[in-house]
């Protein structure tokens, strides 16, 4: 149910099964005569429900709704398609257009091939990409996005908020930011109780230096209120920032620490770091678990080889890394 966070902003959770995010913080900003739908979750009923629910209660017209996706995951853009009507703007960031709308199998095998010269076994692979929620939950037909960049500014009734560029979570993830409330809308770029994932991204030469990046650019903003996609609001967004900045550092001495004991793939290297996911053993992950997490792993010594910390070589099509 939506609830009221500031005047004419609202909140409500959109529920994600099976997903260990649990649900997803949707945001509706109502003007004159316009709305504004900050966010959806995935493409599936559980999340349709609650949104044409919740968006019933409030008397929200979708003829007059427009939409803002912080990023393309699933459960922020998937269900978009399904309520957009003629009538909506639908903004999103340029970098992820194309991403949205490529061809969803051939990327697949794409990745695949990454993911296997990274030492993922093929038979796990195969089980991670068909019960990737990407794949299963994403949008089914076609959206006319509005684009989006740095500093455009979306006017909703009492407020104006500009388009911040932070990639790393992923390749264009945008945040909005309204400097006269002091209101940051973060996505996923920053959340008060999880630390995003930052996996790699073939589009981005090495994403997890471009994240740190944005974590300092939005650390310069004059911020009293953080509207995150997932988990509680909260005020002090400078000390979360730095708690990123010292968990991605402790992470990537957990990376050097695997490879004290010699060269390794991305595979095997993952299990040394600490994942906060509740299973006992690396063992036990599921394989769209593992998926993200090597996804991550690879980030990292994309970040350590660039400096010059670590080295890599290939041998046998399979990608090893070294202390240098």
């Amino acid at each position: 149910m939506f609830e009221e966070i500031l005047a004419n902003v609202y909140r409500t959770e959109i529920p994600l099964p099976q997903s260990p995010l649990k649900a997803l913080n949707s945001y509706l900003i109502k003007g004159q005569g316009r709305f504004l739908v900050i966010d959806t979750g995935m493409n599936r009923k559980e999340c349709m429900g609650a949104m044409v629910s919740d968006l019933q209660r409030l008397s929200v017209d979708l003829n007059k709704t427009d939409f803002f996706i912080t990023h393309l995951h699933v459960d922020h853009l998937g269900l978009v398609a399904n309520l957009a009507t003629e009538t909506s703007k639908v903004y999103f960031n340029e970098r992820e257009v194309s991403l949205v709308r490529s061809e969803r199998s051939e990327r697949r095998r794409y990745f695949g091939a990454i993911y296997e010269s990274h030492g993922f076994p093929e038979a796990e692979l195969e089980k991670a990409m068909a019960s990737h929620p990407g794949r299963l939950y994403g949008p089914k037909h076609h959206i006319d996005f509005c684009i989006l960049k740095e500093d455009d500014i979306i006017e909703i009734g009492d407020y104006s908020f500009r388009c911040i560029d932070t990639p790393g979570h992923s390749p264009g993830h945008l945040c909005l930011y309204e400097p006269k409330k002091k209101i940051l809308v973060s996505g996923d770029h920053i959340l008060s109780d999880i630390t995003p994932n930052i996996t790699f991204w073939t589009e981005t030469d090495n994403s997890l230096k471009d994240y740190l990046a944005s974590l300092d650019k939005v650390y310069a903003l004059d911020v009293g209120l953080v509207l995150p996609g997932h988990g509680n609001i909260w005020h002090n967004h400078r000390t979360r920032i730095t708690e990123l900045q010292q968990h991605h550092q402790a992470r990537l001495n957990e990376l050097l620490s695997a490879l004290k004991e010699g060269e390794k793939t991305a595979f095997q290297i993952a299990p040394y770091v600490s994942w906060d996911l509740d299973y006992s053993s690396w063992e036990l992950f599921p394989p769209a678990q593992k998926w993200f997490a090597v996804g991550e792993t690879v980030a990292h010594l994309r970040y350590l080889a660039e400096n010059k910390i670590i080295q890599r070589r290939t041998k046998e099509q399979r990608i090893l890394f070294s202390l240098a």
